[in-house]
């Protein structure tokens, strides 16, 4: 390994120009490609695809449609559907739909959302009032042809027979017809009581069939007067929750790619906005679960885009500030390309870019910058012996590089623990961070080799360029200087505090160590009392439109969300099972405050469209005939919505409101507690709030993230212990990395951080981070033991050269996420403090306590008197 990094090295410093140039090209293609990139929300990138609730979901989106995309209708209800409002909506349902008159243009012209939908017919179903009350006047009128037609006939048969029966009793041919007559009529009087019935039913009185501009038989089929003029009947409350407002629900099409489902809700926005579909002193509000997450995304992905400009920034004067070499930004520009090439990667292969994989950016950028930190201040400093920086750079591949790789190991391997977490976004942030990780790492040899080379030919060669790059260097130079004397308190004041740590690690180590693991314990002790936030309004911007117009739909319906329960059986029509989910609906919705009489203001669980609702009694759906009959005379367009044409699939559905993801959990637990369906039935939950609050519940859990913790310990030390292949040499990086996890937590929970489900997985990162300042300076502790140095003189060398360069890597990092730290979208805010945390106190931890581990390895086991260069003790590391 030793020889093949060496080779790498010799080869960018030979042709420096040539690995600049292509590693320039392949970072420029590769952002190329990453802007190609567009957030994933889809399903499986919550909970894995053997889990019950995903299976669950992927069988509800085939047979039902996708997660509902909610037109929320703001308006007296009986305004919009007792005048020519309702036929507005009808229309913007077909536009929705994507029907179309044959042979006509589509509503708005041929650029329209209309024609869109009608082109590419992204939708699988509407659900709506206009096309609610058209589908009830056409199943009316439908079955009043069916029975005028069995009358008909039935009226022919009587005729006939009262004719024969009068010229059997040998009357006249005028009596004969005089009896045929009086039976037809007979049989058609019968027909009129019956539709005479039927139309006081409805209010049509003697106005004959129903039509959808009928304000009579409108108002009869939509309020229920027992409960007031306008107040909608409780069967319907999925299509009008109140007398205040309307719902249509869209349902996408579950094939349907990303970018297809992004512009469906685009059109979806479009279409509500045309002035053909506008009502009257009403309005419309496209919100839903779908939605939402599509709006977060989006918000997410370009304030982090517009922050990481700014960090750069500021990260940029950081280092020039902080890093005292020539070229001082060059670990930067590895960095940058280092993340560059990654998410080209991810382009190339289709990995999805989930929000765990966006906050990959910053975390990438700091280790990146570490990586090029150490290698260029490790070259700089052995370029100094001779001046011939290819000379060093070979050098430092075989004496220093190998410990730089074995601390890049190790924090991989610590990332890879995110692998054991049941959340797939989570498993690809770990292995996108590993990949990113052996980029940084290359560059930092190959790139940063060839910069350093080239740099070092202009120097000698002289010339304009040479004389304008030794005029930057000595401006920044001295930018550097002013602003480091306005800084210099600052530096004296942590030199007087490493002074303290180097006289407490050399006089009382013990003691030292005993106060960390103290400090340590007492914060795994507290770090289930974090507070994890899981309510979306805590988390999104407050001017995020998703966010706010799914509020309205709350404040509006009393509910923001639905949880669905996916039922399956050889025969759903089966009168034990129906029994079954009427008692399931029954008594979740008593449970948790529903009634018909309060509606869904203050209840955690509302009615929504299920199966049950097709039956109006329990007496309709004790037999198995009835069950069936009814079924088969539902009009196709209501009993699509909750059970299948085999019979086979139905669906409970249940509203929600607006809860922190923890609280649904505990719903959602109650709910599947509460499932014991009858033989031969399967009944699982499923949707989108269920993938939500399940991925919420395995991020947030104290547990699995303490396990987290221990297995990444683990790791790490199995690693060094296969690098070192000797255990008193693992431990002791091992111990501050330990320690430092114990610190993080305690500041977190201290300075009140709340973790959220983006920040909550940042754990492995005080392991990452520890792990890489602590085999650093452990390594070239030993390697100035063995030059000679007693442990004291050994300590401040180590300290005065890796240990700048980490103060200068870390610095870095903790300004740029920083930066981070000022948004405005709480989910990236409190991500950017719990980072800034996480580094600052795995940077100063190790800092701090590492001396005293050193020390007490020293009394174990003491190097015993110098050693000459080249019989300096370098890891092992494997090949």
């Amino acid at each position: 390994m030793r020889a093949l990094l060496e080779r790498v090295v010799r080869a960018a410093g030979r042709r420096p120009g040539r690995v600049l140039l292509a590693v320039a090209i392949a970072a420029g293609v590769s952002a190329a490609l990453a802007l190609r990139l567009e957030p994933s929300t889809a399903t499986e990138t919550l909970v894995g695809k053997g889990s019950q609730s995903y299976q669950a979901t992927e069988v509800y989106r085939e047979r039902f449609g996708d997660h509902a995309i909610v037109v929320l209708v703001r308006g007296d209800l009986a305004n919009l559907v007792l005048t020519d409002n309702l036929g507005r909506l009808l229309g913007l349902e077909g536009c929705l739909s994507g029907n179309k008159p044959k042979d006509q243009a589509a509503p708005g012209g041929a650029g329209s959302p209309c024609a869109e939908f009608a082109r590419t017919k992204p939708v699988k179903v509407v659900y709506g009032p206009g096309t609610f009350i058209n589908s009830a006047v056409g199943e009316i009128n439908q079955q009043f042809s069916k029975q005028l037609g069995a009358k008909t006939k039935e009226a022919e048969r009587a005729k006939e027979a009262a004719r024969k029966l009068a010229k059997a009793q040998g009357r006249s041919k005028a009596e004969q017809d005089k009896a045929a007559s009086s039976a037809e009529q007979l049989v058609f009087a019968q027909f009129t009581r019956d539709l005479l019935t039927l139309n006081l039913r409805y209010g049509l009185g003697l106005k004959g069939l129903p039509r959808i501009d009928d304000p009579d038989f409108v108002s009869a089929l939509v309020f229920d007067p027992q409960r007031g003029a306008t107040t909608p009947k409780a069967r319907f409350a999925y299509l009008f929750p109140n007398e205040r407002s309307a719902v249509i629900q869209v349902r996408l099409k579950p094939d349907l790619s990303e970018a297809q489902r992004r512009r469906a809700i685009e059109l979806v926005r479009g279409a509500v906005a045309m002035k053909e579909w506008q009502l009257k002193d009403a309005k419309y509000t496209v919100t839903g679960a779908p939605v939402v997450v599509e709006d977060l995304a989006a918000a997410l992905t370009d304030s982090l885009l517009r922050l990481l400009v700014v960090a750069l920034l500021v990260m940029a004067i950081v280092l020039a500030l902080v890093f005292r070499s020539r070229l001082r930004l060059l670990p930067l520009a590895v960095a940058l390309a280092a993340v560059a090439i990654t998410f080209g990667l991810m382009s190339i292969v289709g990995a999805p870019l989930t929000m765990a994989s966006i906050a990959v950016l910053p975390v990438l950028l700091g280790l990146g910058v570490d990586y090029a930190i150490q290698y260029q201040a490790r070259v700089e400093e052995e370029e100094g012996h001779d001046g011939d920086t290819r000379a060093a750079a070979a050098r430092t591949a075989r004496i220093s590089v190998p410990t730089i790789a074995t601390a890049g190991l190790a924090t991989g391997v610590g990332f890879l623990v995110l692998l054991l977490s049941p959340v797939p976004m989570v498993r690809g942030f770990g292995i996108l961070l590993v990949v990113g990780i052996a980029i940084a790492f290359f560059l930092a040899l190959s790139a940063g080799t060839a910069a350093l080379a080239a740099a070092a030919r202009r120097r000698g060669g002289g010339g304009a360029f040479g004389a304008s790059a030794r005029g930057a260097a000595e401006l920044v130079d001295d930018l550097a200087a002013r602003i480091g004397g306005l800084l210099s308190p600052l530096r004296r004041l942590g030199g007087r505090a490493r002074d303290a740590t180097m006289r407490g690690a050399l006089e009382r180590p013990r003691r030292v160590l005993l106060i960390g693991l103290v400090i340590a314990l007492a914060g795994l002790g507290v770090d289930s009392q974090t507070k994890v936030t899981s309510d979306l309004r805590e988390l999104v911007p407050q001017d995020l439109r998703g966010a706010r117009d799914l509020d309205a739909l709350q404040r509006a319906t009393g509910v923001a969300g639905e949880i669905d329960v996916v039922v399956e059986s050889r025969d759903l029509t089966d009168p034990k099972v129906v029994a079954w989910m009427r008692d399931y609906q029954a008594g979740l919705l008593k449970r948790y405050g529903y009634s018909s009489k309060n509606g869904c203001g203050k209840a955690d669980l509302c009615p929504a469209l299920s199966l049950p609702d097709l039956f109006r009694t329990a007496d309709a759906a004790k037999d198995q005939a009835r069950i069936r009959s009814l079924l088969d005379t539902v009009p196709a367009y209501f009993s699509q919505a909750v059970i299948t044409a085999d019979r086979k699939t139905a669906t409970l559905a249940f509203g929600v409101r607006l809860m922190p993801l923890d609280e649904q959990k505990e719903v959602m637990d109650a709910m599947e507690r509460a499932l014991d369906p009858p033989a031969g039935v399967t009944a699982r939950l499923a949707g989108l709030q269920v993938l939500g609050a399940q991925a919420n519940a395995a991020l947030s859990s104290p547990l699995r993230r303490l396990g987290t913790l221990l297995a990444g310990l683990l790791a790490v030390g199995l690693v060094l212990l296969l690098v070192y292949r000797r255990w008193e040499r693992a431990w002791v990086p091992l111990v501050p990395i330990a320690l430092a996890t114990g610190w993080s937590a305690l500041v977190l929970f201290a300075l009140r951080v709340p973790l959220n489900p983006m920040s909550a997985t940042l754990g492995a990162l005080v392991i990452a981070i520890s792990t890489e300042f602590s085999v650093l300076l452990t390594a070239r502790f030993r390697e100035e033991r063995a030059a000679g140095a007693e442990p004291a003189e050994a300590l401040r060398r180590t300290y005065a050269s890796t240990g700048a360069a980490v103060v200068a890597s870390g610095a870095t990092a903790i300004a740029g996420f920083a930066v981070l730290a000022l948004s405005d979208i709480q989910m990236l805010s409190d991500f950017g403090r719990v980072t800034v945390v996480d580094l600052s106190v795995s940077l100063l931890g190790v800092l701090a306590v590492l001396p005293a581990v050193l020390m007490l390895a020293e009394r174990r086991a003491p190097v015993q008197g110098p050693a000459p260069p080249a019989l300096r003790e370098e890891p092992a590391v494997p090949a």
